[in-house]
């Protein structure tokens, strides 16, 4: 347990570091981490890693996106106007995905996540410096495309960064309001989705294991202790690094982890 707990420490101040400089919430890390750390350890069986690192995942991302908000807030980066729309649809989409997502065979889960990691690695890869030209959209239809993108996240446990950055940047939101709004929305997945975790896994692990629903306690516990400070890290160096460049090489990164997860 001690080696687990190190290992989620070294795992949190990694995933903190990137979700302030992205906006990715870390979930894109934490996951495929947590479905070889669990059965490894003992903890879960192989077919339920996956469901309890994607809970735990988001349950991580509440205390790592919300440093990150903050951070990104006194930069001014987090166009509240706009971002509470959005919370308020990745709410809505990521509870109901997070309450219904243990239906889902773990197998099917696990090659749903895969893809869904290799297109977003695609996407980062083809990013361009430029935003798009179109104008923002209304409130109702905002928050219909949040709900949907919402609920993607938190099937895949992740803070929705690599959803709603290409999205608010193609609606002609510069590159680091986009990823301080996709930090706010990852704060309103990660509640509601861990919500609806919770609840469907209620019955199924125990609180003396160190389970509250699917979330395991020990590695949500190691992933924030860490997150919380280098996610302001990540955030700050927005300001310096060219966030272009490093989405790019994140990108690379995230294409090697789909390709193992789908042969894995």
């Amino acid at each position: 347990m001690l080696i687990f707990i190190i290992i989620t420490l070294l795992l949190g101040a990694l995933v903190g570091f990137l979700a302030g400089l992205l906006g990715i919430g870390g979930g894109l890390i934490v996951v495929p981490a947590l479905v070889m750390l669990l059965p490894a350890f003992g903890i879960v069986p192989v077919d339920q890693a996956i469901l309890v690192a994607i809970a735990t995942s988001l349950a991580s991302i509440i205390v790592t996106a919300s440093s990150s908000v903050l951070a990104h807030h006194r930069w001014g980066n987090v166009p509240w106007s706009i971002a509470s729309a959005i919370m308020f649809g990745a709410a809505l989409g990521a509870w109901a995905v997070g309450y219904l997502a243990h239906n889902i065979s773990a197998h099917v889960l696990q090659m749903i996540f895969s893809i869904a990691v290799l297109l977003i690695s695609i996407r980062m890869l083809a990013s361009r410096a430029t935003e798009g030209k179109k104008p923002m959209p209304g409130s109702a239809p905002m928050i219909a495309i949040s709900a949907f993108l919402g609920g993607i996240a938190s099937l895949l446990g992740i803070g929705g960064g690599a959803l709603f950055v290409p999205m608010l940047n193609y609606f002609s939101l510069d590159m680091r309001r986009a990823i301080g709004c996709a930090a706010a929305s990852g704060i309103a997945i990660a509640v509601f989705g861990s919500l609806g975790y919770v609840i469907a896994g209620w019955q199924h692990y125990q609180l003396s294991d160190g389970f509250v629903g699917y979330i395991y306690i020990p590695a949500l516990l190691g992933i924030v202790a860490t997150s919380v400070f280098t996610a302001p890290l990540g955030a700050k160096l927005t300001q310096r690094l060219p966030v272009l460049t490093m989405k790019r090489v994140f990108g690379v990164l995230l294409l090697l982890i789909a390709v193992k997860m789908m042969f894995s």
